[in-house]
């Protein structure tokens, strides 16, 4: 997948955000509606699988329904190619995980805050038949107005018929910390599945730590399933005791002991806010449950409410406590028995304030950093930074260094390289262009050169691209756009042409010309274009004006001559017939394949009775192409070039090749195809004359 890749014709990539297991999502565009959004794309073995592609759409276009500020919005899903995309708001802010990770444990205000939005976005999509299946802090997404939002509405039922289960590989590991025990067994879905996960969202939103976690994948699952109910220490992390048994009802092990639905624990939350003191509902333990060490709260003077007090939780507890410890022994033997089916080994057992070394992460790619550190048990946090040696996306640093001695889960700060710093880019516009691609050079810049006719003096910088002040990161290409000077054309013949004719061809090829000179010609009607100062066929300026003289007619008393028969003559010869008349010559040109260098046409036809000084145009045939004048002398040379129809406007000399005062060669070189009328260089071998 490359950036710039455009989907249906709508969706543009603009830039890689970030990669998950299922997915790599980018920033784009919608071109036609131009807003910002979010396009999901799918990893190619999704798309081998025609039960997960049917599956998926059905789920992706129900999600594309939801439509509530706590959700994000699915906007389309598609297909391009092989490729399976999902397009989705663009929620500008970090996941619930990247803050966690940054912040550890949330402020209990914060907590209850987020966990109100996610579950009256949860409860949306329930009234409408939606299950999330897979809520955790990563599919949650915070703006900056702290407004949380759900994502992967579509892609986790989709993906969850497939992957969730601990009896089918590939279990999806990023989610089994989350997933409720009925999910781990692979039993029917309800409602109450999503409100477990979130409240392992929520116990590690207050204590910064997973309720839950183990070597492997399975163990997780066992712990989910089997494991007492973990509660929080009141009085140690300073959370409510209200909220604490908020946590404690959501991660219950029965679906039926838990809240009956999304809405009932966004209330519980308020009620919790308000009274942090008083549980206002029952808890039905299932499984054994560590007691909350805090006094017996007051009770809540609501009438309509029953509820058992935390001290009775801590009552009950004591009755069953024998019990306490012969599950637990069960249980650990039910995991090493588990483990020895299904990985041949047995499920190593947790060992309490177990410490981990940190490996050095320092060269790896950010992608095998945090496998690397989430391997090792631990959690990875990452901070991008420029940097001149180390390559984009590759870790610079760490803290705590490798080999240090840490508790599990702890946070390891991985320091990631972004490139290249940013650094701001001069104006050199209106520098030479040697000056100027020096200059860049010197701040770190590679340079590119673009050559453009155009008005300003020749080799000067007119424009850069990027713009001027562009904060461009060091080492990028810099393109100048330098001028060539004013394009220069072939002067057109106008001798012999109307003058009205002369002004519109000069127009149509953008030349300026003055033809404000008159004078009489002998032989050339009045009104006709007797004489230019610019031979045609020599290079011009469009801006340099060609300086017409248009004939008034004969003058009075001129004689009259008669035209030679110059047809079939050599150019050279042709040209000294005339001339000898006492006629003016005036050529063009035509290519042809035969009798090149000869005359093949004259006008006036041979044999006119003309006034003396008239002005003769003689039609060359040329081949088109450029003789070959190597080992010629100079006059040789020219002549040779003259009945090829090109005239010489430049003789440089050279003493490293050739002969003494001969020809090494014409630029553009022998073969060139060249229009007649061009000029073009002679190379001779020698001192300058």
């Amino acid at each position: 997948m490359i950036e710039q890749e455009t989907f249906n014709n709508r969706y543009r990539l603009d830039r890689k955000l970030g990669e998950g297991g299922m997915a790599t999502v980018y920033c784009g565009t919608d071109t036609v509606l131009r807003r910002r959004v979010a396009i999901k794309v799918l990893r190619p073995q999704y798309a081998a699988d025609d039960e997960f592609v049917r599956r998926f759409y059905q789920e992706a276009e129900s999600a594309a329904r939801l439509s509530h500020p706590n959700i994000v919005n699915t906007y389309d899903v598609g297909r391009e190619g092989d490729t399976y995309y999902i397009v989705m708001e663009l929620v500008d802010g970090p996941s619930l995980a990247e803050i966690i990770a940054a912040d550890g444990k949330l402020p209990e205000p914060v907590a209850i805050d987020y966990a109100a939005q996610i579950c009256n976005g949860l409860a949306y999509a329930h009234r409408a038949g939606l299950l999330h299946r897979d809520i955790k802090p990563a599919n949650i997404l915070v703006t900056k107005d702290d407004v949380c939002k759900l994502s992967d509405f579509g892609i986790a039922r989709a993906v969850s018929q497939q992957t969730m289960t601990l009896t089918k590989p590939g279990l999806v590991m990023g989610s089994v910390f989350y997933i409720s025990p009925e999910q781990a067994q692979g039993h029917e879905l309800h409602e109450t599945s999503d409100l477990y996960s979130v409240g392992v969202v929520l116990y590690q939103m207050l204590t910064g730590e997973l309720p839950f976690t183990g070597e492997s994948p399975v163990t997780v699952a066992l712990k989910h399933i089997g494991d007492p109910v973990p509660t929080i220490d009141t009085q140690t992390l300073g959370v409510s005791p209200a909220l604490a048994a908020i946590v404690n009802k959501l991660l219950q092990k029965q679906p039926h002991n838990r809240f009956r639905s999304a809405s009932e624990v966004a209330s519980a939350l308020r009620e919790a806010r308000e009274r942090p003191s008083v549980a206002a509902f029952a808890i039905a333990n299932d499984a054994p449950t560590q007691a909350f060490r805090t006094p017996p709260p007051r009770r809540s003077p609501m009438p309509d409410r029953t509820f058992t007090s935390i001290g009775e939780d801590e009552e009950r507890r004591a009755r069953f406590g024998t019990g306490l410890i012969a599950t637990l022994v069960v249980l650990a033997l039910l995991a090493t028995g588990i483990g020895y089916v299904i990985f041949g080994r047995s499920i190593p057992l947790p060992q309490f304030g177990a410490t981990v070394g940190v490996g050095d992460y320092t060269g790896m790619t950010a992608t095998q950093a945090q496998a690397a550190v989430v391997n090792a048990g631990l959690v990875a946090r990452f901070i991008k930074s420029p940097s001149d040696s180390v390559p984009a996306d590759h870790v610079i640093r760490q803290n705590p260094i490798a080999g240090t001695d840490v508790a599990k889960n702890s946070l390891v700060e991985l320091v990631v390289s972004n490139g290249l710093p940013l650094v701001g880019l001069r104006d050199v516009r209106g520098y030479n262009a040697a000056d100027a691609k020096r200059t860049l050079e010197g701040d770190g810049f590679r340079v590119k050169v673009a050559q453009r006719y155009d008005n300003a003096a020749k080799d000067s910088v007119i424009d850069q691209k990027p713009k001027p002040s562009a904060q461009v990161r060091k080492g990028a290409t810099i393109t100048l756009v330098v001028s060539n000077g004013p394009q220069q054309i072939g002067a057109p013949n106008f001798v012999g042409m109307n003058v009205a004719d002369a002004l519109g061809l000069a127009k149509r090829s953008n030349l300026t010309v003055d033809a404000t000179q008159h004078a009489a010609y002998p032989g050339v009607a009045n009104g006709v274009v007797a004489s230019q100062d610019v031979a045609p066929g020599a290079p011009v300026d469009r801006t340099t004006p060609i300086h017409l003289v248009v004939s008034t007619g004969s003058p009075p008393g001129a004689a009259a001559v008669t035209a030679p028969n110059v047809v079939n003559m050599k150019y050279g010869d042709a040209i000294g017939q005339l001339n000898g008349a006492g006629l003016t010559a005036a050529v063009k040109f035509v290519v042809q394949a035969d009798r090149n260098g000869l005359i093949v046409d004259q006008d006036p036809a041979p044999g006119a009775s003309i006034a003396a000084g008239s002005t003769v145009t003689v039609t060359l045939s040329v081949s088109g192409e450029v003789p070959d004048t190597e080992g010629m002398s100079l006059s040789e040379a020219q002549a040779t070039l003259l009945q090829y129809g090109y005239r010489v406007d430049r003789i440089t000399y050279t003493t490293s090749e050739g002969a003494d005062g001969k020809v090494v060669r014409t630029d553009p070189g022998a073969g060139t195809s060249l229009d007649p009328g061009s000029s073009l260089t002679l190379i001779v071998n020698g001192a300058a004359r």
